[in-house]
């Protein structure tokens, strides 16, 4: 049983900056590769961004040299901060904790309920 709960969301003007944080909790020693997706309705989740038990990360081209993710392995967290945040950075933000390598069809994904980020001209 792994619980996510994010938080950080909110509304910022194009250009601004804002960090999302997601704490997980439960069995955490099961956890490999955290990431961040995003969605928009009536659009598909896509991934934002991943981050490995070793801090390696991969960035969509979208977000790349704006956006960054860590974690904080001590206190179970992952992070996403945004900077020169564009309108269509729009969307839910989901945390997705993964049990096994994200790529892997026997991965386990564990998802956080999302939290709006709403970026206006």
């Amino acid at each position: 049983q792994v619980q996510l709960v994010e938080s950080g969301g909110g509304l910022v003007q194009a250009g601004g900056s804002l960090r999302l944080s997601c704490a997980v909790s439960g069995s955490i020693l099961a956890i490999n590769d955290m990431a961040w997706h995003r969605q928009t309705p009536g659009k598909q989740r896509v991934l934002v961004a991943l981050i490995n038990s070793v801090g390696t990360t991969v960035y969509a081209d979208f977000v790349k040299g704006r956006f960054t993710i860590s974690r904080d392995n001590a206190e179970n967290t992952v992070y996403l901060q945004m900077h020169s945040l564009k309108p269509e950075d729009t969307g839910v933000y989901y945390c997705d904790a993964v049990r096994g390598s994200y790529g892997s069809s026997k991965a386990l994904h564990y998802w956080g309920q999302g939290t709006q980020v709403t970026v206006s001209s």
